[in-house]
């Protein structure tokens, strides 16, 4: 298929760009998407968050008054999860594992219909280059205002050091390498900027 390819002004070239149908012509599959989108967001995750079980908390294991005669309920210690200061019944633990397992396959082909649509909305182009001098945070910018681009992820076979830096204080602008592109940008940015050489190395990533 034909991707469509584009100058540093915005206006699309004659002739497009030939990309793989594999990569970029698959059908959408949103079952296939939510589950490697959840899956790298999951794995994303850190376990650092710790609650106090019944032997973790500083309470007294004394029986609190005798079982029978007072006209209250039984109770056994101060720990307990029914009074306030107790220990957790299932406590949150900093081994927790959060990770999803998603085969390789699955993968390629989420990002393969993530891509694909992207492409039917219009939202992909191709660069042959995209870079700048200077690190300039407004050099960067106007460049993207004049060629029609607002919030957008720039994918590029190689992160230019001046392109990087004037990218990082652009919040709704991300330069990435192609090896890097994930699927949770790839769904949240409005335009997706690839180079010719980004395009190349991500068919031979993926395809």
């Amino acid at each position: 298929m034909e991707l469509k390819l584009i100058n540093d002004d915005g206006q699309a070239a004659a002739a497009g760009v030939s990309a793989s149908d594999t990569l970029f012509g698959r059908e959408y599959n949103e079952a296939l998407i939510h589950q490697v989108v959840t899956a790298y967001l999951a794995n994303a995750r850190s376990a650092n968050r710790a609650q106090k079980g019944r032997s973790d908390v500083a309470k007294s294991t004394r029986k609190p008054w005798r079982q029978k005669g007072t006209g209250r309920a039984r109770s056994g210690m101060a720990s307990s999860p029914l009074w306030r200061g107790g220990g957790k019944i299932f406590p949150n633990s900093p081994e927790e594992n959060f990770s999803h397992k998603v085969n390789r396959k699955m993968y390629r082909a989420g990002i393969g219909a993530i891509l694909s649509q992207l492409v039917r909305e219009n939202r992909l182009s191709v660069v042959e280059n995209f870079t700048v001098d200077v690190p300039k945070t407004n050099i960067l910018a106007r460049k993207l205002r004049d060629m029609g681009l607002n919030e957008v992820m720039i994918i590029t076979d190689s992160v230019d050091e001046n392109l990087y830096l004037s990218s990082r204080n652009l919040p709704h602008v991300l330069v990435v390498e192609a090896g890097h592109a994930d699927p949770v940008s790839l769904m949240r940015f409005a335009s997706v900027l690839m180079t010719r050489g980004a395009l190349t190395k991500i068919e031979e990533l993926l395809a």
